[in-house]
């Protein structure tokens, strides 16, 4: 292999290098953008059901504390086994 075939093969190697790191410069850029908006959206529907559970207990508040007492009670049961 003569120097100008080498010097050009290492000049294409490193073109490859430099478009692989961009490619991956890119795709993490938008993997976080991504992530980014999911993050809102669940964020958002967390919220709302927050809202929901709170209107509920507010219409119904001993419902609420027996579901409350309910959960407590498995909860404590199963505990309890070990």
């Amino acid at each position: 292999m003569d120097a100008a075939t080498s010097e050009k093969l290492m000049a294409d190697l490193r073109a490859v290098v430099r478009d692989a790191e961009n490619l991956l410069q890119a795709a993490a850029a938008e993997s976080g953008e991504r992530l980014h908006e999911a993050g809102e959206a669940a964020g958002d529907s967390a919220r709302e059901a927050a809202r929901e559970i709170e209107d509920q207990v507010r219409r119904n508040p001993w419902a609420a504390v027996g579901i409350a007492v309910g959960v407590g009670l498995v909860l404590g049961l199963l505990l309890g086994r070990k």
